[in-house]
């Protein structure tokens, strides 16, 4: 494995990994109170973007990183959104 994709391949397993801690919590607790819905609207667009970008250039590890981080981002996100519109959680920035 070259440097780069040393980089590469940390990158993208690092991507994966960042939501799922919180997507856990989200899981565990319910509680998405303290997360700005704003920038879970944010990232969820980012990622699709990335995803959509790997796939123009048919690039498999851009793909799969960007694939599987949607997986705990949008969790969260529909949770977020499902406690707003309940009113669990206020509608703020």
């Amino acid at each position: 494995m070259t440097t780069l994709e040393f980089v590469g391949a940390t990158a993208s397993l690092l991507s994966i990994l960042n939501q799922f801690p919180q997507a856990i919590k989200v899981f565990r607790t319910k509680d998405t109170h303290s997360i700005s819905l704003l920038m879970y609207c944010i990232v969820v667009v980012c990622i699709s973007m990335w995803l959509v970008y790997g796939l123009m250039l048919k690039d498999g590890p851009l793909i799969w990183a960007n694939a599987i981080s949607l997986i705990p981002i949008v969790y969260i996100f529909i949770i977020k959104v499902s406690n707003t519109i309940r009113k669990i959680d206020k509608f703020t920035i």
